[in-house]
Parts: C-alpha cells; structure tokens; sequence
C-alpha cells in the first residue's frame, strides 16, 4: 500500500486499488480492516440524508418525506439559498442541517447569509467558496463552521487550510484511498480540525471503507447507497439514517 502512494496519483483509480489491498490483508490474516488500522472496532452510526437541489418547493417537499432523519444536508447553489432553507426548516423542523454550496458562493454572500443560516440552525457549511479562492475564508467572519471539500484531497493540504476550514470532508475517492485517509485524518486532528466522512454516489463497497473511519467523525455523509435504485448484494444495513457496520461477505 505504501508504495501504491507513489506508483497512482489520489483519485478514485488509487482507491479501488488501495482498499482491494486493505481488503486482501484482511482475508489473509483473518482480521478485520478497523483492527489492520488501529482504530476501534466500528458502531452503528447516523448519516446525513442529501436533499438535491431544487425549487423552494421541491427541496421543501424532500424534507417534508425525510423530516424523521436527524441530520439533512441540502445542495445550493447562491440565489434564492435562504428560500431553500428556510422550505426545508419548515418542513423538517427537528432536523440538524448541513449546507453544501458547492464552491457557488463569493465571500460577500457568504458573510450575508451566515447568521441567517446559524439563526435557522445550520450546524455546517460545506464549501461556500471556489477551492482556488477560499484563502478569504481566512479573515471572513462566519457564525457557522465551515468545512473544506473540494479544497481538501490528501494530508499535503491541510496545514494550508488549517486557518480557513474548521471541518474536513474526507472521501475516499479525492485521496485515493484508506491509507492516505487515515494519513488526512490524523493530520487534520492535529491542527483541531474537526472530520466529516463523505463519500460519492457509490455502492455499499465504497461505503465500507469508508464507514472503517466513522469512529473519529464529527459528521457522517454515507448515504450513497441511498441514492441508488439498486445497491450491490451484501450491501449495508440502513435502518432509515443509522448504518450498521458492513457483514464480512461484504
């Protein structure tokens, strides 16, 4: 696995490689992927349920079918965001919300929704700004935390973000798999900042590995299967928002 880190550049091509090699080690020693890597053996954990992007309506309707999930998490995309927000509070009154502006938003909107958002009880925005532009997040004022994705791929770009960013998004597919993970992971706790697991629209194989990392998460984002008309055989257990640990078939 080691060497791989030199031999593929982070991408999702390194990853499928990387966690076949977690996966092949773990079959050969008999013991599970959590105990190769030194963490605690993995829990049943809640997900952030994604509502698409859409009208006030649309996104408000969404909430209103999922508004048992505890934690949703919107897409935006800058005009018209507050409407979509305030639909969603609406329809799902008991829910934590995140925010994902998928690097749509500039530094003044950011700075003029912010408090509006912690008013409504937004616990997370996910990349307001542009990844080649978010060195303003450093001196902008935000009532919310802000977590890094786009801008955030491997362990090299965290003590850049470390004074922009108070969460990182750590997915599989941007590092190029488990070990470099772990590598972003211990590296962002370093510098105090906190960690979300995410992932892609992916099978319950992806998920996996990635699930492998919940333990030390702030937030957890692993709904891809749910997203899906069909998941893989062995797939995990989903029990409306909480995940249960993968079966060994899996």
């Amino acid at each position: 696995r080691e060497h791989l880190q030199q031999l593929l550049p982070a991408g999702a091509a390194r990853n499928a490689v990387d966690c076949a090699l977690w996966d092949l080690e773990s079959r050969e020693s008999g013991k599970p992927v959590w105990q190769l890597a030194g963490l605690p053996a993995p829990a049943p954990v809640s997900t952030a349920y994604t509502i698409s992007l859409g009208t006030p309506e649309t996104m408000g309707l969404a909430a209103r079918q999922n508004r048992h999930r505890p934690l949703l998490k919107l897409k935006l995309t800058g005009d018209g965001d507050l409407e979509r927000v305030a639909a969603i509070r609406q329809s799902a009154p008991a829910a934590a919300l995140i925010v994902d502006a998928n690097e749509s938003w500039s530094v003044n909107q950011l700075e003029s929704v912010g408090a509006s958002l912690a008013e409504q009880g937004v616990a997370l925005i996910e990349q307001p700004l542009p990844a080649g532009a978010d060195e303003a997040l450093a001196s902008c004022h935000h009532p919310v935390p802000i977590c890094a994705d786009e801008s955030c791929h491997t362990s090299a770009d965290v003590a850049a973000l470390a004074n922009r960013y108070d969460v990182v998004n750590i997915k599989l597919d941007k590092t190029g798999g488990l070990t470099e993970a772990l590598a972003l992971q211990a590296n962002a706790s370093s510098y105090g900042l906190g960690i979300m697991i995410g992932c892609m629209v992916s099978t319950s194989l992806s998920m996996a590995a990635a699930f492998v990392l919940t333990s030390g998460a702030d937030f957890v984002d692993l709904d891809g299967p749910l997203l899906l008309r069909r998941d893989r055989e062995h797939g995990l257990q989903y029990v409306e928002s909480l995940i249960h640990p993968p079966v060994p078939q899996l």
